[in-house]
């Protein structure tokens, strides 16, 4: 019994670990911020999981588990000193393959959502994800009204920002 969970956990941690990934991109500006974060919020999937009922996709589950955690860590980390910030997806990419322009929008679009509160960065996020309200509003606990108000306003807040 045990290792059937096990091995569902695992099946399900290696489809969409991208999802954990990309939460550790928002939350974190380095390499090594990333992995433990990464590390921390497989930690608390697998601690969880046994409480898993799948009312939900398993995306959504993780998405919630995966976004409380980093968003606990990241309050406790604002107290301390920051690091210097890696980009490690340029020395993965050949020179050939590699799009500036796009790397430079995608850089102006996490700055402008690293001035966003953690609730907004996750709402945008799951919105970048192609997630409708339903899933947003599930993933946030809130309703799903609320997700299309607090995404209006977000969408302004980041227009402020962008172009100011």
């Amino acid at each position: 019994m045990k290792s059937e969970s096990e091995a569902l956990f695992v099946k399900e941690l290696k489809e969409n670990q991208n999802i954990i990934h990309k939460i550790c991109r928002l939350y974190t500006t380095d390499e090594d911020s990333h992995n433990d974060l990464f590390q921390e919020i497989t930690i608390q999937l697998w601690k969880a999981f046994p409480n898993f009922r799948g009312d939900s996709k398993f995306t959504t589950w993780a998405y919630r588990v995966g976004l409380n955690t980093a968003i606990t860590l990241y309050r406790k980390k604002k107290r301390t000193i920051d690091t210097i910030e890696f980009d490690s997806s340029f020395h993965k990419v050949t020179q050939d393959d590699y799009n500036f322009e796009e790397e430079e929008k995608l850089k102006l679009l996490y700055s402008a959502i690293s001035e966003l509160n953690d609730i907004e960065k996750a709402l945008v996020f799951l919105y970048l994800e192609d997630k409708d309200y339903t899933e947003i509003s599930e993933t946030l606990g809130i309703s799903e009204v609320n997700a299309r108000v607090k995404m209006n306003r977000v969408k302004g807040k980041l227009k402020k920002i962008l172009n100011p």
